[in-house]
């Protein structure tokens, strides 16, 4: 059997220090992606999700039986905008959100066994957007992350202390789209448990 590879524990981009935001760089990744809009408390959210779940699981055991190499499966990520930031920090105005959910997918893992993985679950699955999966590279370079610990509504002064502290204190402006990573699956964690580092993508002021 091949050695289950964990990368998380081997990219220094999944770890980050509780509340302290850090400076990191990030490597090009390559992810299935499915885009979306709206409060993730609904069953559009619940459906795009449960597209990419079964793509992952299905490239991880055709590289395990084709390629002689195992992986866990990545945790849910999810790129994150709107046309005013502060519904993130300040208002919370969910319905106003637009999202892209992703699972990272090893770099071994060629384009064609995730096309074969995305036929397969259509034939025999066939989740509600599985048409709408996409298998594409993201860059984010140098960003700012830290670990938030509790309920995903209790982000925002974390998220605030990163926007208009840390960022520009550290002579640096924002790029790329808010960045969340879920270390805690909430169907199994309580609330107050909950791990997700927050990044924010930047670049010199």
């Amino acid at each position: 059997m091949p050695t289950t590879v964990d990368l998380k524990r081997e990219l220094p981009c999944y770890a980050a220090r509780r509340d302290t935001p850090e400076l990191v760089d990030v490597p090009d990744l390559r992810f299935l992606m499915i885009d979306g809009h709206g409060d993730p408390n609904t069953p559009v959210y619940t459906a795009a999700v449960e597209a990419l779940y079964p793509v992952a699981y299905t490239c991880k055991f055709a590289s395990r039986r084709e390629l002689g190499r195992d992986h866990v499966v990545m945790p849910l990520e999810g790129l994150w905008w709107a046309e005013d930031m502060d519904s993130f920090t300040l208002s919370r105005d969910k319905a106003s959100w637009s999202w892209t959910m992703m699972i990272m997918i090893p770099d071994w893992v060629p384009a064609a066994m995730v096309d074969d993985a995305v036929a397969t679950v259509r034939r025999k699955k066939a989740p509600e957007r599985i048409d709408d999966v996409r298998f594409a590279p993201l860059s984010e370079g140098r960003c700012v992350q830290a670990l938030h610990v509790g309920p995903y509504d209790d982000e925002a002064p974390l998220l605030h202390r990163i926007h208009t502290e840390f960022i520009p204190e550290h002579g640096l402006r924002m790029t790329g789209r808010h960045h969340e990573i879920y270390l805690g699956d909430p169907r199994r964690t309580a609330p107050e448990k909950l791990r997700t580092i927050l990044r924010q993508p930047v670049a010199d002021a």
